[in-house]
């Protein structure tokens, strides 16, 4: 596997880096083929999402890609931290994309049962690589402990877990989430980290350097065996990075 790591001046230039991504996938695809793409939330896809509807509502063939969500927190779907809401006001209310090509983690329902419906949601609809759900695009947030979806420190087992989606419970506020695993992560066949922002540098240098105490992150065993990983980084989450070229493991 090689670790690409792109750094960016701007919020602008990265998202346009993802923009042409999702355009370069696309054009290597079938046309009969969907783009399997599986987002995040938090301030960065934000803004890479809005960025997306307003330079690129039509030159993206929006009606081919399948949209599916990493991770959401058992809220209602018009919560302010509803991962489904802000994707939804900030892209997909944009974009000329078919609602039967959307597909959100009901954080409203019962989080056991709803976990194992979008295993299955996910099993249906996105094609299989050594009998796992290979998703074509994978975007994965970076928080300032090392957690990456909604697995914490402290919570190696879920990332390691057979499931393909799980329970899981923010260490502080005990809120539940429903999180992808590792078995599905790792078997994407793009997996992209996102972090912007000197809060991030620290966290961001630790887990890319493999510094000492980074064994007990759960964004440390993200690692596609069969994929690609990539870093994209403004110049403040990269400021800590001794070493800012790619890397191969």
């Amino acid at each position: 596997m090689e670790t690409k790591i792109e750094i960016f001046k701007t919020k602008d230039e990265l998202s346009q880096f993802f923009a042409e991504m999702i355009v370069e996938r696309l054009k290597v695809m079938p046309k009969e083929r969907f783009c399997s793409i599986a987002l995040s939330g938090g301030s960065t896809p934000q803004s890479i999402f809005q960025y997306l509807a307003t330079k690129h509502k039509k030159n993206i063939a929006w009606e081919r890609l399948l949209i599916f969500w990493s991770d959401e927190r058992c809220v209602a779907p018009d919560d302010q931290e509803s991962n489904y809401r802000m994707t939804k006001e900030s892209l997909l209310d944009q974009v000329s994309i078919p609602a039967t090509n959307i597909f959100r983690i009901k954080g409203d329902a019962d989080p056991a049962s709803e976990a194992k419906r979008y295993d299955e949601a996910v099993r249906q609809f996105v094609p299989s690589y050594n009998d796992i759900p290979r998703f074509d695009l994978m975007m994965l947030g970076l928080g300032e402990d090392g957690h990456t979806a909604s697995i914490f420190p402290g919570n190696l087992h879920l990332f390691k877990s057979k499931e393909l989606f799980v329970v899981a419970e923010h260490p502080q506020t005990k809120q539940k989430r429903i999180t992808s695993t590792g078995v599905l992560i790792n078997n994407s066949k793009t997996v992209v980290f996102l972090a912007t922002g000197e809060a991030k540098s620290a966290i961001v240098s630790t887990v890319i350097e493999a510094k000492s105490g980074s064994e007990n992150l759960p964004a440390l065993l993200v690692h596609p065996e069969n994929g690609e990983l990539f870093w994209l980084l403004d110049e403040k989450a990269a400021s800590k990075l001794i070493n800012k070229t790619d890397k191969k493991t």
